[in-house]
């Protein structure tokens, strides 16, 4: 029933949870891929600043931010997919920058993913009104989400 099936994490022990809930799910479906993304937020122009100094910096010091973001992102990768895989779980890792929400529901609209897999961490309080990744992969996704209890 799920063969595609994506979750995102960003490291973090409530992430790593949904991951285990996923690769849990996958292993159960007979050639069920679990596709693993983890999301950056691109840099704003205000961590680089705004002098002269560093505006003539600023491409050498993005470059430099993107290059360690993208280190950091792998790293992620790499943990969860062994995590993951440990139940024999066939699994694919994809970095991204974006926003996370629509990072996952464009890569799942690209896959034909069959589910997302998200944690319930930020649907609690005036975050569940203001576009929580959960809550927005809810509301934009193209395919069944699944909502684990990762608190």
């Amino acid at each position: 029933m799920f063969r595609t099936i994506l979750v995102g994490t960003d490291g973090s022990e409530t992430a790593a949870h949904a991951v285990a809930i996923a690769a849990d799910l996958a292993a159960t479906q007979e050639g069920a891929t679990l596709h693993i993304v983890c999301v950056q937020k691109p840099i704003g122009s205000s961590v680089l600043g705004t002098s002269e100094m560093a505006v003539a910096g600023s491409a050498a010091a993005a470059m430099q931010w993107e290059e360690d973001a993208k280190n950091n992102l792998d790293q992620t990768l790499e943990q969860s997919a062994r995590d993951a895989a440990r139940g024999g779980v066939q699994v694919e890792t994809h970095a991204r920058f974006g926003s996370p929400a629509e990072v996952l529901c464009e890569l799942a609209t690209h896959l034909g993913a069959d589910l997302i897999v998200v944690g319930n961490r930020g649907m609690t309080g005036g975050r569940r009104f203001l576009g929580s990744v959960p809550n927005t992969v809810s509301h934009h996704s193209p395919c069944s989400v699944l909502i684990a209890d990762t608190v």
